[in-house]
């Protein structure tokens, strides 16, 4: 991402303390996101690119925004944030982006403890569906619980977080919807 977050900042004519204010993030990072040293969640990602005009995929690939039939195979998932040393990443983005279609999808490999993962609220829809494992969901002042199979869908504007319950580390297809006109507002879920 940081070559392409540098080039597409550039393009638009954006110095960092611009991108900055558009996005709420603080110079320093993004600067730190440009040169390589960090990795941005989800959240950043789509705030980068919503302040850039630009859709989430543009920031990570050289592809064609909208391609009639996209394919990413599993080792060219893009890591979103890290995991565990030597792990597979917490998130990974596994659809071609945002495009027209206004879909983000990802797999999730939630924390075990809610204290690893602060609540989220975004415009728009989520949809989850366990893979493997079992995971509990706050959303909206409700506490959920969910195995493999269990599918959910709500309204991301409600503040969530989810954590993986037992042993197995749970494996959740995560696809966020965007709010209608093309803008997305998320953070990581």
């Amino acid at each position: 991402m940081s070559v392409r977050l540098k080039m597409l900042r550039k393009q638009s004519g954006m110095t960092l303390d611009t991108l900055g204010q558009l996005t709420g993030l603080t110079k320093s990072y993004l600067s730190k996101v440009e040169r390589g040293l960090s990795t941005p969640s989800i959240s950043v990602a789509l705030k980068l690119a919503e302040a850039l005009r630009v859709d989430v995929e543009s920031l990570f690939a050289g592809r064609a925004a909208r391609e009639p039939v996209t394919i990413v195979r599993k080792t060219e998932r893009i890591a979103l944030s890290g995991g565990a040393e030597g792990g597979e990443p917490r998130v990974q983005m596994i659809g071609g982006g945002p495009d027209e279609r206004a879909l983000l999808p990802f797999v999730l490999r939630p924390p075990a403890d809610f204290a690893a993962s602060t609540f989220k609220e975004h415009a728009g829809d989520e949809f989850l569906f366990v893979h493997r494992g079992a995971i509990e969901v706050e959303v909206g002042g409700e506490t959920i619980a969910l195995k493999t199979g269990d599918a959910m869908h709500f309204n991301a504007a409600l503040p969530h977080r989810i954590r993986t319950l037992g042993a197995v580390q749970a494996e959740v297809l995560v696809v966020v919807a965007g709010n209608g006109d093309g803008a997305h507002e998320s953070d990581e879920t």
